[in-house]
């Protein structure tokens, strides 16, 4: 299945997309009240959905709604930085592979959905994209082995973990300012469900276009630490939850790569692939002084 998150009549629904249109599981599943809380409902939630939707007719067209990100509001986002190992050498710093993945948070309001608006922030021209696969946990995990780990996960989704590339530089030790401006950054359109990813999750191809120009390309199969290297590293020291989210890391050709570097500017298209996913699309507009 395809579960998403979406503003219609100005209320906010969660459903399934089937072909150009969407089916209100909401509607039609009272009992769980977000996708989230259906993840929560593990594997008897989810076959209830599947039965809900199969044979139903779409209640809205995919073109009529508003996509929110497809956990509105997420509890908690885990991001991964320099986790392919082409990056690990675009540094140039003659440093050794890691030993272990790097990690920072991200807070809900700094992620929109697939056709909202990324924001340029008044105080910065620096707003960076980044392509990603994200990982979206399906049953709470503690101290899980990685032999175990691909049962925690959900489904996938596609990412835009957008930095204000100079916020983050801002301190010694940390990124957190310059990766959590509000609405710089993109998750969805949906949750593709594991079920749709039968010989596991293989090799995912991640590509990253602005308008048009393809600026980052590469494989899962090329991150350092995969996905259930994650789970476990993650779980280990947390309880992951459903609803979690784990962006796994972008490919080189992140726009302070270039020289000069190419950040984003109003009127800019991002779009992100990830392969079995779709496409996640956003245009860039500056921010609106308040009255």
């Amino acid at each position: 299945m395809k579960l998403i998150s979406y503003l219609h009549g100005g209320a906010s629904h969660w459903g399934c997309v089937i072909g150009d249109g969407v089916v209100d599981l909401g509607r039609r599943l009272p009992a769980c009240a977000c996708v989230a809380a259906l993840l929560e409902g593990g594997d008897a939630a989810l076959a209830q959905a599947r039965q809900a939707a199969e044979g139903a007719a779409p209640d809205h067209a995919l073109a009529d709604v508003r996509f929110q990100t497809p956990i509105a509001r997420p509890r908690r986002v885990f991001c991964v930085g320099v986790n392919y190992a082409h990056r690990n050498a675009e540094y140039k710093d003659g440093s050794d592979l890691p030993k272990y993945p790097s990690i920072f948070m991200r807070v809900a309001e700094s992620f929109v959905g697939h056709g909202e608006p990324l924001q340029q922030p008044l105080e910065s021209t620096q707003l960076d994209y980044e392509g990603e696969i994200a990982i979206v946990i399906g049953q709470r995990a503690r101290r899980v082995q990685a032999d175990d780990a691909l049962a925690c996960i959900a489904g996938i989704t596609c990412m835009n973990e957008g930095t204000v590339r100079d916020w983050t530089h801002h301190a010694k030790f940390n990124v957190t300012q310059g990766k959590n401006w509000n609405a710089s950054g993109a998750i969805g359109p949906w949750i593709v469900t594991a079920d749709e990813f039968p010989q596991g999750y293989g090799a995912l191809r991640v590509r990253t276009h602005v308008n048009g120009e393809l600026r980052q390309d590469d494989s899962s199969a090329n991150l350092m630490f995969g996905f259930a290297c994650l789970v476990n590293y993650l779980s280990t020291f947390t309880t992951l939850a459903p609803g979690d989210i784990i962006a796994t890391g972008t490919p080189i050709g992140a726009g302070i790569r270039f020289d000069p570097p190419k950040f984003l500017r109003p009127g800019d298209v991002v779009e992100i692939e990830v392969s079995g996913v779709g496409v996640l699309r956003n245009v860039v507009k500056a921010e609106e002084v308040a009255p």
